[in-house]
């Protein structure tokens, strides 16, 4: 593995959720530990599982994995970092200033920059303190911080000065109000991170075209700030050897090899590794020692082979979801999980019925309008783009709120919209132009906000306040938040994927929008090996593994739910679309 060659002290993984970084974050730190180094393994990821690969209760302190000579470990919490931080800001303000602010400054503190901005509070002294890295010879990171939070680290002080006079309240900036250290800690900090001696970054993806397009923005956004010493290590591709005599094999062993063939030539310029697939869970010494080197062919699989169950559907949310003949349907999940697919197989499917159908989607890919538009009569697409409704609100911001603010203000605003909030706060802005259909036909949203985006826009005196607050008493009035919080006229549908991260992230997801008033109505679990007939040994094994998340999905978190096999062909047009939903009309 190239990655691990002379590494460097310093060793951070990154990559969206379910690509694998903690596995072979995992993997990485038992080799170099095994290889006579003393290591120390950290994980800041809200979804960590470092402990539960290892079989041990690791937790927020420094723990000897007692089976790895020289390896320890340590799992940062950032959900309590970030509540320790909240509670540090918004304690010594109750009942000195009114619920309502005291409300908005907790909903800024809520979102993911707080939890981010939090963990780098933890782990910047993992960095910065020489004693404690004199004790190792490898730190390696489960889960690197975002460029958007580095930069933000990177701009001058006077965070408490700038909220407090009044000149801002914007959603990445709160956070750093509460930041109490020195900010020369933070420097130091960031100036490892770029110093390519000490620090190797690596981005971890899948053999997909939608995830290698992701890789190669995180890529260009640390490389913008400095981090250019990156390796890119594509994990978890199909071995060639597993494709014969099947079908579904085949095809997926032909989308990766294309995905790799047309990655994106910014990475293709990156140092790369590749992992293949293996057939067992990543739980265990055995397990990891195997990852990175291939064999592991004696290792008892997890379960028996996976033999086809039978689960609810898409066709049957489609068919509920049909009754009600009009109302709006919100696709939200993390990338990569086929939203914009699932959207257009369920536009697709209610279109087939004879439904009036708009389906608006922000997919850049756009291939949506080139398989659908004008293909059947009772469905009309809308694309919205991101970036240039992005650079329209940013312009509007800057007009209004920042023609106020002096140099330094100015300068804070303008790194604050580059935050992902204001991306999910400029589509929606543009989806609430279409929202007010519903009433009258299907509208099925791709992508939505995520909950703490709606909670923002409603919380810092949004669309919703303003309204509210012109409304004469008794007069009847409804905005988009308060339709997307009504149930009968918004079906909300959460896209997973049948893995560990996944369905965790999605779980948070189901949090964040319930804090939001907004109930999720079904979980859609997409791309699912079990659900397929595959005969592959390796692919039924995978099927197997996908079973455990398949019944947290079912008993615990949701409400209803449909399991979508992985197909053969890319769902591209109609009659491939119709084959998620089985659909006969």
């Amino acid at each position: 593995m190239n990655f691990l060659q002379q590494a460097p002290r310093f060793l951070f993984f990154t990559g969206k959720g379910g690509v694998g970084k903690t596995s072979v974050a995992c993997a990485s730190a038992v080799h170099l530990a095994d290889s006579g180094s003393k290591v120390l393994l950290v994980s800041t990821d809200p979804a960590s599982n470092v402990g539960q690969v290892f079989g041990l209760d690791i937790g927020n302190r420094i723990a000897a994995v007692p089976a790895v000579s020289g390896l320890s470990a340590l799992e940062i919490d950032p959900q309590a970092a970030a509540q320790a931080y909240r509670d540090r800001i918004v304690g010594p303000v109750k009942g000195l200033l009114p619920d309502n602010v005291v409300k908005g400054i907790e909903e800024q503190l809520s979102g993911a920059c707080t939890t981010e901005i939090a963990a780098f509070d933890q782990f910047t002294g993992l960095l910065t303190d020489a004693e404690l890295v004199a004790g190792y010879d490898h730190i390696v990171f489960d889960t690197a911080p975002t460029g958007h939070t580095i930069r933000l680290l990177q701009l001058p002080g006077a965070w408490s000065g700038f909220l407090e006079a009044g000149k801002g309240d914007a959603s990445c900036l709160g956070p750093l109000a509460g930041l109490d250290k020195q900010r020369t800690q933070y420097k130091a900090a960031v100036d490892a991170l770029a110093d390519s001696t000490r620090t190797r970054l690596i981005l971890v993806a899948r053999a997909q075209q939608s995830t290698l397009r992701e890789v190669a923005r995180t890529h260009r956004e640390l490389a913008e700030i400095g981090l250019h010493n990156q390796y890119l290590l594509i994990n978890a591709i199909l071995p060639a050897e597993q494709v014969a005599d099947d079908p579904l094999a085949m095809a997926i062993h032909q989308r990766e090899q294309a995905a790799l063939a047309n990655m994106p030539d910014v990475l293709a310029a990156l140092p790369r590794d590749a992992v293949m697939l293996r057939p067992f869970n990543m739980v265990g010494l055995a397990a990891l020692r195997h990852l990175l080197t291939g064999g592991g062919e004696g290792l008892d699989p997890a379960g028996e082979p996976c033999r086809p169950e039978a689960h609810p559907g898409l066709a049957e949310l489609v068919e509920e979801i049909a009754q009600a003949g009009h109302g709006l349907i919100m696709l939200m999940g993390k990338g990569g999980v086929g939203k914009t697919t699932l959207a257009a197989a369920i536009a697709v499917d209610l279109a087939r019925r004879g439904l009036p159908v708009h389906l608006t989607t922000s997919d850049p890919a756009a291939h949506l309008q080139e398989t659908l538009v004008g293909a059947l009569e009772q469905l009309t697409v809308s694309r919205i783009d991101p970036a240039e409704e992005t650079e329209r609100y940013r312009q509007q911001v800057l007009a209004t709120k920042g023609a106020r603010l002096d140099a330094q203000g100015r300068a804070l605003l303008e790194e604050d919209l580059r935050s992902p909030c204001t991306e999910e706060i400029a589509v929606f802005q543009a989806f609430s132009r279409i929202i007010r259909e519903a009433g009258r036909q299907f509208v099925v949203m791709d992508t939505a906000p995520t909950g703490h985006t709606l909670l923002l826009l409603d919380a810092t005196g949004a669309y919703h306040r303003e309204v509210a607050r012109q409304m004469q008493p008794g007069i009847h009035y409804q905005t988009p938040m308060m339709q997307l919080q009504d149930s009968r006229q918004t079906k909300v549908l959460i896209a997973t994927l049948a893995e560990t991260t996944p369905v965790l992230e999605a779980a948070n997801l189901q949090q964040d929008l319930r804090r939001a008033g907004i109930e999720p109505w079904a979980w859609i679990i997409n791309n699912s090996i079990a659900a397929a007939n595959a005969t592959s040994p390796l692919l039924r094994q995978r099927a197997s593994n996908e079973l455990t998340e398949i019944a947290a999905v079912a008993k615990r978190h949701a409400p209803r739910y449909a399991v979508v096999p992985l197909l053969q062909d890319e769902p591209v047009g109609i009659a491939r679309l119709q084959q998620l939903t089985g659909s006969d009309h």
